[in-house]
């Protein structure tokens, strides 16, 4: 398949770039500044603007399947408007484009650690993620909304480090995992590893699913 991604210079979108290649699909990697990219085999850089629908249109007509690794950046002081405006502009820009499959990876923020408690909302949430983590879970309600998309959220569990790809991982809905120790977690390896398992077999059409070890 041919996918758009963008984010792929991040920490979780170099992953999935690593994870597409390795798979034998074609990338197109959606950036700021492409005059900045390494050629890399495999992968056609396009210059594409976020926060706006008509560059992202313009940059991802053509492809099969779009990964959303969108990140506003965790010390950017509108980072919540700025994300929320770059998933619309996305969105928008898909459904211009007549691309209709979208993954967008979200946070652990919006899932259920118990009834009615969502891991954002808990004493124990890190207050410097917060602005990200509600930013996601707003993006998570309103796509919930949206019926034109062939779209899935994926929310990584509470702890997403490096390391090896296992080539393994549990999977869920709204609840956050945790192993038989308590621990949250998986790496992005594999996180990279289920979002191209979602993309090559969807399971998980207009829903979230959430993964850990």
């Amino acid at each position: 398949m041919k996918i758009a991604l963008i984010g792929a210079t991040g920490f979780v979108g170099s992953a999935v770039l690593k994870e597409l290649l390795a798979r034998g699909h074609q990338v197109v990697a959606l950036l700021r500044e492409p005059s900045k990219w390494a050629p890399q085999a495999g992968v056609e850089a396009r210059q594409a603007d976020v926060l706006q629908p008509d560059s992202v249109a313009a940059a991802v007509r053509g492809v099969d399947a779009v990964v959303s690794a969108y990140n506003a950046g965790w010390t950017n002081p509108n980072l919540y408007e700025e994300f929320l405006r770059g998933s619309a502009a996305i969105n928008a820009g898909l459904k211009q484009a007549g691309v209709k499959r979208l993954i967008v990876v979200g946070g652990a923020g919006s899932l259920f650690v118990a009834a009615g408690v969502q891991l954002v909302d808990t004493a124990e949430f890190p207050a410097q993620w917060k602005p990200g983590a509600l930013a996601a879970r707003e993006a998570l309600n309103r796509i919930r909304a949206e019926n034109e998309l062939d779209w899935s959220f994926v929310s990584p569990p509470a702890h997403l480090e490096p390391g090896e790809r296992r080539g393994s991982y549990r999977l869920g809905r709204d609840e956050l995992l945790a192993d038989a120790e308590g621990h949250s977690h998986i790496s992005v390896a594999d996180l990279a590893l289920a979002i191209v398992d979602e993309l090559e077999a969807p399971k998980h059409l207009q829903q979230r699913f959430t993964l850990a070890y």
